[in-house]
């Protein structure tokens, strides 16, 4: 069904002022000179109508512009500009009203502001992304009046802008410049350098008597003249591979996000450090089928192709097979890497699946399973329950807490490290735990 749309309606004051003429006339017979003062006030406003009407501005006088921030993230406050230039010669009030976008929160309904005469003005609208993803801002509906504020005219402006919600990274902001330039040295992120030993070359030396015949460079020795040595390093770049689970145990929500999107924010924030440690990140993101996959690349060159790829995934409702995945990983993942499975705590069905995959990764690789745990379910356990209603709720959470208890201790068992941390804390901790295995050198 179309909607009926009309360029110009009334305002309320032209409505409260055509209501404080029907109270006169309502209460006339008791008064009589509310008569002649009705019908004065009826002729005022009808000719300060008429005198709105003809000043106008139209349609032509009016033009907006809307410029978007770089970028969105998830969670994070951001501002939407409009930049309003009025080309009448009379001040005008002016809101713009944006069409209601998926992924975007608006504080206000409506953004109001006052332009006046041949000018030109930029205003704000605070705006909290909701939902991660691709989504776009369509059609611009505005309403504008002038000084005497009787007609107001209405307008739409087609604006159609893609957009696109990302993940947010502040966790790896929080950890500040200087407090994580001194983790990543005291966790040994810098390469340790070991002269005579590795194979990426570091530096050249004349060749002395104790050094071994084979490692003369004799092109350096042919340029110079003299016998030179070629000096190496280790090579401490490894393999980090994310294992995102994108399945039906990833769709609840946790306070305000969905846990995929704790997780996606989480994986994206450590390959950003691992970036600062020369590691190349892989991906996996899979429920059913395998729907993303790259292979360890140095993040300094692929972290923008790891934030495309993973910024538009959404949970999908359907149990995710694990098996397909952890078959994916053998298959391409050859060198010693770290593994980083996010997901949520495996079920009874899947369990045995699991196990018996993780079993296997586990004697060739180091496997981090990051959980993320409900703060209702903490809630539950910690509160007395006082009614019916409460005493079933927190029966679920004491099933829940046992069954993320069971899977932790056994993941243990088979040599994987658990993380298990409330969703907000989930970025952070992840982070900590990588940084601890760099600078014992676990991998």
């Amino acid at each position: 069904m179309t909607k009926l749309w009309l360029p110009a309606w009334f305002t309320p004051r032209f409505l409260w002022t055509l209501a404080a003429i029907a109270l006169l006339l309502a209460f006339s017979p008791g008064v009589a000179a509310f008569v002649p003062l009705a019908i004065a006030l009826a002729a005022a406003l009808a000719i300060a109508t008429i005198a709105d009407a003809t000043l106008g501005p139209p349609r032509s006088a009016l033009h907006i512009t809307r410029t978007l921030p770089e970028h969105f993230a998830l969670g994070t406050e951001t501002e939407i500009s409009y930049t309003i230039e009025n080309r009448s010669p009379r001040a005008i009030r002016i809101a713009v009203i944006e069409t209601p976008a998926r992924t975007l929160r608006y504080e206000t309904d409506e953004l109001v502001a006052t332009i006046p005469p041949l000018s030109r003005t930029t205003t704000v609208r605070p705006v909290i992304p909701g939902i991660r993803g691709r989504d776009e801002l369509g059609t611009l509906y505005v309403w504008y009046e002038n000084p005497l504020g009787l007609i107001r005219r209405r307008q739409r402006i087609p604006a159609a802008q893609a957009i696109r919600v990302f993940p947010d990274l502040a966790a790896v902001e929080r950890y500040g410049k200087l407090h994580l330039r001194n983790r990543t040295i005291e966790a040994g992120l810098r390469r340790m350098k070991l002269r005579g030993a590795g194979t990426e070359f570091e530096s050249l030396r004349e060749w002395s008597e104790s050094d071994a015949f084979r490692s003369i460079d004799w092109k350096a020795t042919a340029r110079r003249g003299k016998l030179m040595v070629a000096q190496h390093e280790v090579e401490r770049s490894q393999n980090v591979m994310l294992l995102l689970d994108c399945g039906r145990l990833m769709t609840p929500r946790i306070e305000t996000g969905r846990k995929l999107d704790y997780a996606v924010t989480a994986a994206l924030s450590l390959a950003t450090i691992a970036g600062l440690a020369s590691d190349r990140v892989g991906l996996v993101a899979f429920a059913r089928e395998i729907l993303a996959a790259s292979a360890p690349r140095s993040t300094r060159s692929s972290i923008a192709s790891l934030s495309h790829r993973l910024y538009g995934i959404e949970p999908r409702f359907e149990e995710s097979n694990y098996t397909r995945a952890f078959t994916y990983l053998r298959h391409h993942l050859h060198k010693r890497s770290l593994i980083v499975f996010l997901t949520d705590v495996i079920d009874s069905l899947a369990q045995a699946t699991v196990m018996a995959e993780v079993g296997s990764l586990a004697r060739h690789h180091l496997l981090i399973c990051v959980f993320m745990n409900d703060a209702a379910v903490t809630e539950a356990l910690t509160n007395e329950p006082h009614t019916v209603s409460d005493a079933y709720r927190a029966n679920v959470a004491v099933g829940l807490a046992n069954e993320r208890r069971l899977a932790k201790t056994m993941l243990e068992r088979a040599g994987v490290i658990v993380i298990d941390v409330p969703a907000r804390k989930l970025t952070t901790a992840l982070i900590d735990e990588y940084l601890r295995v760099k600078r014992r050198s676990l991998l």
